[in-house]
């Protein structure tokens, strides 16, 4: 194996001191928080990270999603001591602050609403989730909701509904909400066709569920936990057009898609249409919780008062590191950059896709890529075990993957958009050579 300028392997993967945490860890922790990666971080920088043994990887799980301005990013870093020095905690409702009122104007800003808009803030995912359902509640004044098989969108009661995953997520954990429906996701993959999950959409508005019931259509533009399956144009157009014409209201996650992940700051601006809310998490803070809901201000401002909030949302410390994160995304041209990463990551991948022909398919926007592995490219048989093996291989020579998909047979890329092109062309030559090692 060539030298290599970042990685740094001191020990077997994992290492003593990694091993050893792992089995106190056994004894305290609850079994079903389980480890997808063995190794226990000590520092990070960037796209890099340090386990306790002293062993340097190159990170493309990017804290799923959450580290888009990479590990302890300076600004990101200071923002958080001066804010944390300053106050840690009031309830905006309760007793106001100005990095609140801040934040708003600037996702505002950079949100695609052509008309007034607003916003509301969390801590997690899953809470914007429901409450962008409350809000299309409250504004249309209907119960019912539907989402797409393949979607995720978080892991509380109404969310869990909406998420299509039974195992792990959902078996076990009913009865879920009532006046969730599920429709097919348009693919290019695997099927169906944009215009044959329109009509089955259409259809069970007169077979399943009224539309004047119907308060939001969720969708995520990109499915990420579903695999990276990027919704067709026409189906999204499609989508849009049946809100328009019922009183839907449209309601896009960008939980994991958006801050730069796609080569747009949003994906939905891929599409060139214009959601009713959209729900951001993960990178907006660098991995510190906070999430939020940005709409159009007439839906916003539809709920009573009081009608949304909790004790630690929009907490201030999260919100001055959001700040800080936006800072860093115009000042280092990071939406721009992860257009170029993509298009590096890409072009590597379609050379294995000829190279190898478990690797069935190559897909996503901007830096937000994956590969979908199979047993048989005729029958598209899944390959999870095979995307394991992969997995394993590249984590012994110093790369971090992680795995998605309804079949958890895909390999994502969630790299912080802040990595040199020297450590993605290293880490690129690793899952090289772990697709050889498996694939032969």
């Amino acid at each position: 194996m060539a030298a290599t300028k970042t990685i740094e392997l001191r020990t077997g993967i994992p290492g003593p001191r990694s091993q050893e945490i792992l089995e106190r860890k056994e004894r305290v922790v609850a079994e079903p928080l389980s480890i997808f990666l063995p190794v226990v971080i000590e520092h990070g920088e960037g796209a890099t990270l340090t386990d306790v043994d002293g062993n340097t990887f190159i990170d493309f799980t990017g804290g799923v999603g959450c580290l888009n301005v990479g590990h302890a990013h300076p600004r990101v870093v200071a923002a958080v001591q001066e804010q944390s020095a300053k106050y840690l905690h009031t309830d905006f409702t309760i007793i106001p602050y100005e990095v609140y009122v801040t934040l708003a104007e600037r996702l505002v800003a950079a949100a695609p609403f052509s008309g007034p808009a607003k916003a509301a803030f969390f801590n997690a995912g899953t809470e914007a989730v429901e409450n962008a359902i409350k809000f299309a509640r409250a504004y249309t004044k209907r119960p019912a909701v539907i989402a797409f098989e393949g979607g995720f969108h978080g892991r509380t009661l109404l969310s869990l509904s909406l998420t299509s995953k039974t195992h792990p997520y959902k078996a076990g954990f009913g009865p879920f909400a009532p006046e969730v429906y599920r429709m097919p996701f348009a693919q290019d993959y695997r099927g169906p066709s944009a215009a044959d999950a329109l009509a089955a959409l259409e259809r069970a508005l007169v077979t399943t569920v009224a539309a004047e019931t119907v308060a939001a259509i969720v969708i995520e533009a990109v499915q990420g936990e579903g695999g990276f399956v990027v919704a067709p144009p026409e189906f999204l157009d499609g989508i849009r057009r049946i809100c328009d014409d019922n009183g839907i209201v449209l309601v896009v996650d960008e939980v994991q898609t958006g801050y730069g992940r796609t080569g747009r700051m949003f994906a939905i601006e891929h599409y060139g249409i214009e959601p009713d809310l959209i729900t951001v998490a993960k990178s907006i803070a660098a991995g510190l919780p906070l999430s939020g809901v940005v709409g159009k201000a007439a839906i916003m401002d539809s709920v009573g008062d009081s009608g949304v909030g909790g004790t630690y949302v929009g907490n201030p410390v999260a919100q001055a590191a959001a700040l800080a994160v936006l800072d860093v995304f115009e000042d280092e041209g990071l939406v721009d950059r992860a257009s170029a990463i993509g298009d590096t990551i890409r072009a590597r991948m379609e050379t294995w896709q000829q190279r190898w022909d478990a690797v069935g398919d190559v897909r996503g926007l901007g830096a937000m890529l994956a590969i979908e592995l199979v047993h048989d490219r005729a029958t598209k048989n899944p390959a999870p075990e095979v995307a394991s093996a992969i997995v394993e291989a590249a984590a012994a020579r110093g790369l971090l993957l992680l795995k998605s998909g309804i079949y958890s047979n895909c390999i994502r890329v969630l790299v912080p958009l802040v990595i040199s092109d020297a450590e993605l062309d290293e880490a690129l030559g690793v899952w090289e050579q772990a697709l050889d090692l498996v694939l032969g």
